[in-house]
């Protein structure tokens, strides 16, 4: 899937399967998250090690894809492009009458944000937990994640509630809104 951002002339985006070649950028775009932001509740820097599991761990409905620039980036010995976003579908729960149910994450680097990148992946996620069958898709997001929130609504997420003070990071208390898509 391509899709080009809001104001050309930016080179088109194509969101494509992960691959473990694409750990270190994936890693970065979710470490800046991790130690700034909350955007995750995370509070340990993955090493690539990790990332490099957790996307040989993917498959199937539940595979990783990232969204890379076409840019030729050969300079810094990138074949593809370079990657600026990541998202991947989970299990929700892992009780058997939860397996129609599916989580999704969508991580952008912050200089690409704002540019439709998020929206191209999300709506590869929602097209392959269609396709896969799943009959719910549910994203938890930090309350004042206003952009992410907003992302949710405009793919036709609905917010379902707030879970209260259930994290804690930066040294405040968290509340996380519960966004589901009936598919």
């Amino acid at each position: 899937m391509s899709v080009a951002p809001s104001e050309s002339p930016q080179p088109l985006v194509r969101v494509r399967l992960a691959v473990v070649d694409d750990a270190e950028a994936m890693r970065t775009i979710y470490n800046h998250e991790v130690e700034n932001h909350t955007t995750t509740l995370d509070l340990v820097p993955r090493t690539l090690e990790a990332q490099q599991d957790w996307i040989a761990q993917r498959s199937g409905a539940f595979s990783a894809v990232v969204a890379q620039l076409d840019d030729d980036d050969q300079e810094h010995g990138r074949e593809h492009g370079t990657v600026v976003g990541f998202a991947s579908l989970s299990p929700y729960r892992e009780r058997a009458a939860y397996s129609t149910t599916v989580e999704n994450s969508v991580y952008v680097s912050r200089a690409h944000g704002g540019r439709g990148i998020g929206r191209a992946m999300m709506d590869h996620l929602i097209e392959v937990a269609r396709d896969s069958g799943f009959h719910s898709m549910i994203a938890r997001i930090e309350a004042s994640g206003e952009a992410s929130l907003a992302l949710h609504r405009a793919c036709g997420f609905e917010l379902v509630g707030i879970e209260r003070q259930v994290g804690r990071k930066h040294r405040r208390w968290l509340d996380m809104a519960v966004m589901q898509l009936m598919l």
